[in-house]
């Protein structure tokens, strides 16, 4: 059930407020809308970057020096985002980067003449322009012949930008931003923006894996878009792929994760790149299922389209962190062309169709699962915890073929006696999980522990979420945990 509340307000300063709208979404409450307003006061402050602007003589896009107190700065001034405060102003330089300065510190502002090169002495690159374009992309949605894509804002770095005051990055950008700032996305398809999360992605919790997966199957049984692009912060983007996988099956059309690694505002964002190639995918590909969508090199050439069970963030910040796990990517998107692999003949697909009635929705997630990664040292009063705690099932990440301390081989006996369920992955990022190699092994199968073969530690915690949410018994819920679902499991593994 879905009901809007009263907006909050919140002032910020004398001429400043900050507008939230929430809604409540099954016991979830979320933010719909954030907005700064300007308070108008009469015979008060005016706009004080308006102000030096008319001053000066000088309008964004223009090549300026500033002079501060003690420093010089040559750029370009540039818009700043409908959240930024009054006191600063944004000027990009000559290397690409942007900066904030404080207008209190600014002498004088002068806007540069455009010169010749014969009588160009400084060394200044008077012919430098803009890479950003500003213009609004506001359209029809019901225009051409392009196809219809919902994008939907979660949160995350790719909905980000670099405050400049402070110089950390903050949440802002709205869906309708994000599609604004992208203009090549008007060749591709027509966008429907919504924002459901404003979240950073390690705040995203089931619960909101149990929103999105609502409102996506929602906006597929509208019968209005030929694809579904969810935009996320990076860092557990991997998770809710792998949720949207099990909550959504035989879906008909694609629905594809996006994120970004840098800032949409940053020179070096890959955000711009791996929006179009997601938008690429989700208009043109003639297969359905959820993926994930990022960079598949350093490069800006090329996006990798991973499946949404197999792949995994490997690493902090590179451009191409995301990799497919014991797979090749799905496919690969070079500007408007698809490739699609030709390792995947062996596993679950389906075709692009319009059958409604097939997609499966269950969108409920138990919480009450641990995942467990055991290193030297374990202790293993961690799995007693489990217990006291009533969790319903442990996901054990083992050393190698799957294997764990002898020491802890009693609490684990516990645990199945008290009804909760063990499944061993590998914290081996590549490889298979095989209890019946050594002793250790076999042993922890004759107590009662399950392995789940290669899927990945953080797909297999996913999943008993999702079995446990939806399957009320046992035998089920392991019969489901064993059962290659949404590709969690592969029989073969590429020799690199």
């Amino acid at each position: 059930m879905r009901s809007t509340l009263r907006p909050s307000y919140q002032i910020v300063n004398s001429h400043t407020l900050i507008k939230k709208q929430y809604e409540k979404y099954d016991n979830l409450l979320i933010y719909t809308d954030y907005k700064i307003i300007p308070i108008l006061i009469i015979g008060g402050h005016h706009n004080k970057l308006e102000e030096l602007f008319k001053k000066s003589d000088v309008k964004f896009g223009d090549s300026v020096i500033i002079e501060t107190n003690n420093l010089t700065h040559i750029g370009i001034l540039i818009p700043r985002y409908e959240y930024a405060d009054d006191n600063h102003l944004v000027l990009k330089l000559k290397n690409g980067y942007n900066i904030g300065i404080n207008l209190g510190k600014i002498k004088s502002i002068k806007k540069m003449i455009e010169k010749s090169d014969a009588t160009n002495k400084s060394g200044i690159d008077y012919k430098y322009r803009d890479n950003f374009l500003y213009e609004n992309t506001d359209q029809n949605f019901s225009q051409s012949q392009l196809p219809n894509l919902s994008l939907l804002s979660t949160g995350g770095t790719i909905s980000s930008k670099i405050d400049y005051r402070t110089g950390g990055v903050m949440a802002a950008l709205t869906a309708k931003e994000l599609n604004d700032s992208i203009p090549e996305l008007m060749k591709i398809a027509n966008i429907d923006p919504e924002v459901i999360l404003t979240e950073y992605s390690e705040n995203i919790k089931p619960e909101h894996w149990s929103l999105i997966a609502k409102k996506v199957a929602n906006n597929i049984l509208s019968g209005k878009y030929e694809g579904i692009i969810v935009s996320h912060g990076t860092d557990t983007m991997h998770y809710t792929s792998a949720a949207l996988s099990f909550a959504l099956q035989n879906l008909p059309i694609p629905v594809v994760l996006v994120g970004a690694q840098r800032s949409s505002d940053r020179p070096s964002s890959d955000a711009s790149l791996n929006l179009i190639g997601a938008c690429t995918f989700a208009a043109k590909s003639k297969f359905s299922g959820v993926f994930v969508a990022m960079h598949y090199s350093i490069s800006d050439d090329v996006i990798a389209c991973h499946i949404g069970t197999r792949v995994r963030k490997n690493h902090t910040s590179r451009r191409d962190a995301f990799h497919s796990i014991d797979v090749s990517p799905f496919s690969l998107i070079k500007k408007d062309q698809i490739e699609i692999s030709h390792q995947y003949t062996d596993m679950i697909f389906q075709e692009r169709n319009k059958n409604l009635e097939d997609m499966s929705v269950r969108p409920n997630f138990e919480n009450k699962v641990s995942l467990l990664k055991f290193y030297p040292g374990f202790d293993c009063r961690m799995i007693d915890y489990c217990i006291k705690l009533g969790y319903k099932a442990i996901i054990l990440e083992g050393t190698g073929l799957g294997h764990i301390n002898r020491e802890c081989f009693s609490q684990i006996k516990n645990a199945i006696n008290n009804g909760i369920l063990i499944f061993m992955t590998s914290q081996c990022i590549w490889g298979r999980t095989a209890l019946t190699v050594y002793d250790t092994g076999r042993d922890l199968l004759n107590l009662g522990v399950i392995p789940l073969s290669n899927t990945t530690s953080e797909t297999a915690l996913v999943k008993a979420m999702w079995c446990l949410g939806n399957f009320k018994e046992e035998k089920d819920v392991i019969k489901t945990m064993t059962t290659n679902i949404a590709n969690e499991f592969t029989n073969r593994i590429p020799v690199e």
